[in-house]
């Protein structure tokens, strides 16, 4: 290319040095002509080289970091002194999928959505156990809510769920039962149980154990220490990412006291101090370093959290409350990203006193497994936002709950009776399983209640002589019933839990007498059944008897009770918006199939 320009260029100097060699020689129309023509091509050929060169670089810039070869990176000397543009807000919960828009009468084409790499940890739903073979059951207590929003707003936006995505526990926790409180604080909290029929097949029973924390008035809540550790990195763009974080955490502010201590703690491609510890009552300035917040970089998950625990020990508030609340999509993808390392950061600091709440934000991209598993590990809880009204319920009216910790290690463990119990199996809390040596092994870690918590657990069983078994009989079994056994009881349960800042555990026991069969079951027990058969439907509806959607919404309807923030008619609305998208999905699936 550089050739022939340079070929003009002598044409056309050649040219004008013949018509300069006569003083008195004017430009005729050919010399004019033969100079224009040069300078024409010489621009054409200047500009084909720089389309070339735009072009070149045009089609370096599509190069994501993500498909580099390991020398295509070592090549790159600086980043650009640009971002590239996040992807595009989901559409909509109303709009489902983009198809056929019409812009301006012109149908447009469906826009490319990004990839979807969500990560749910694997589960299989708790086996049917022999009592005879097995007849003691123990789980750690949960109060997470996370999967139940989760999945909600996955329905909102047309999508079935995965089965990993549902958890039946934290569907269940979801709802407030109006489990009976205790009566002092001698104990932190009272254990109440009920049994009935299954709702699912009447030849089975449900039961369900209910726990229910002291409350304490908000005014009396001990000094707290919080560390907000945000997520500001490039996935969280999108309107339902850091724009509802913030708003969300800004409700929480008005709440915050005098003697209160806030830091802001951002990570994306580093970690930053937006806020060092500020007293709570300081709203305008926490409100002003939220607003500041924006988007951008990638995601150094691990440098965050340390500084995070770095600013907690800082405002230490010895017998108060000192926790850390990660709020992100859960993308972390630079730094500490080995969930191992980063889970056996957040347990050392949870010895120190510091605890670890988590709340989810977004779509697309949400590690739903890492940030329950970080909640657990670092004795806190798990939540998902979705909406701002979702955002006030968590960081506003269960705050204290969430904040103040009443009890520590809770464990439950149900001895079931072989002489009335054939079969038994324990809906949800699969990860929360526990060996039976466990119970009693104070140096175990489990999950923690605080001031106000319910946490409300269900077994199905399957009485002896019921035909309702579902395990086959044994040809060789060698264990049997003695037959002067007591059948005055279905099971026996025990709870041990910890007081804050002890280390030995304290014991409650409570018989379930046979005589506690109801056939009138509470709005709560039919609620929470409705709740638990709603969530293995999610699931594909293996483990309830072909109770189908409607049934489910009748039940559920039948026992909504008391409402006041409309949780329970919302959900009535799920179940028909699932029970619709999985019937498309069915249908669906069987026109392909023919």
């Amino acid at each position: 290319m550089s050739h022939r320009r340079l070929t003009f260029t002598l044409l056309a100097v050649a040219v004008l040095a013949g018509c300069k060699s006569s003083p008195t020689a004017q430009h005729g129309p050919a010399e004019e002509a033969a100079l224009a023509a040069a300078t024409a091509t010489d621009a054409a050929i200047t500009s084909a080289e720089a389309e070339r060169r735009e072009r070149a670089t045009l089609d370096s810039v599509v190069v994501t970091g993500a498909r580099l070869s390991r020398q295509q990176k070592a090549a790159v000397t600086a980043p650009p002194a640009y971002a590239y543009a996040p992807p595009p807000p989901p559409a909509p919960a109303s709009v489902g999928y983009l198809q056929g828009n019409v812009i301006g009468g012109v149908a447009a084409h469906p826009r490319a959505q990004p990839a979807n790499t969500e990560k749910y940890a694997e589960r299989d739903d708790n086996p049917v156990r022999r009592t005879l073979d097995e007849p003691v059951s123990t789980f750690s207590v949960d109060v997470d809510t996370g999967s139940y929003s989760n999945v909600r707003r996955m329905l909102r936006d047309g999508q079935r769920p995965p089965a990993d995505a549902v958890r039946a526990e934290e569907f269940i926790n979801y709802f407030r039962y109006g489990h009976a409180a205790p009566t002092d604080r001698s104990r932190p909290f009272r254990v109440t149980t009920e049994l009935a029929p299954a709702p699912w097949n009447a030849r089975r029973q449900v039961l369900m154990v209910g726990i229910k924390g002291y409350d304490v008035p908000k005014a009396t809540l001990p000094a707290s220490n919080l560390v907000f550790l945000l997520d500001t990195s490039g996935s969280m763009e999108s309107p339902d990412k850091l724009p509802l974080l913030k708003q969300s955490f800004a409700q929480l502010v008005p709440q915050l006291r005098a003697q209160d201590r806030v830091s802001i703690v951002v990570y994306a491609g580093s970690a930053g101090l937006v806020l060092p510890p500020t007293p709570g009552d300081r709203h305008d300035e926490i409100l002003a370093a939220l607003d500041r917040l924006q988007a951008g970089g990638s995601t150094n998950g691990g440098d965050g959290i340390r500084l995070a625990y770095a600013m907690a020990k800082q405002a230490y508030v010895p017998n108060g409350v000192n926790r850390v609340i990660l709020a992100t999509d859960g993308d972390f993808n630079v730094g500490t990203v080995s969930q191992d390392a980063l889970e056996t950061m957040v347990a050392d600091q949870r010895k120190s006193g510091i605890a670890l709440t988590t709340l989810g934000f977004g779509t697309g991209n949400y590690n739903d497994a890492l940030a329950e598993k970080l909640a657990d590990v670092g004795d806190g809880n798990h939540a998902y936002i979705d909406t701002l009204q979702e955002g006030r319920k968590v960081l506003v009216e269960e705050m204290q709950s969430t904040l103040l910790t009443i009890a520590r290690d809770v464990k439950i463990q149900v001895e079931f009776n072989p002489a009335v119990v054939a079969e038994y199996r324990l809906i949800g809390y699969e990860n929360r399983v526990l060996a039976n040596e466990d119970f009693a092994n104070d140096q175990v870690d489990a999950g923690d209640i605080g001031a106000g918590h319910e946490v409300t657990a269900l077994y199905e069983i399957t009485p002896v002589g019921s035909g309702a078994d579902r395990l086959p009989a044994l040809r060789y079994g060698g264990k049997t019933v003695a037959a002067d056994a007591a059948t005055g009881e279905v099971a026996h349960l025990r709870l041990r839990y910890k007081l804050p800042g002890q280390d030995a555990s304290r014991l409650i026991e409570a018989p379930i007498a046979r005589a506690s069969l109801t056939t009138q079951p509470t709005d709560a027990f039919r609620f929470a059944t409705a709740v638990a058969a709603y969530a293995d439907l999610l699931r594909g509806g293996q483990r309830i008897d072909g109770w189908a959607w409607n049934d489910v919404a009748r039940t559920a309807r039948a026992a909504t009770g008391r409402d006041p923030y409309g949780l329970k008619a919302e959900f009535l609305g799920m179940i028909d918006r699932a029970h619709r998208l999985v019937a498309a999905q069915t249908d669906a699936s069987a026109i392909a199939g023919e």
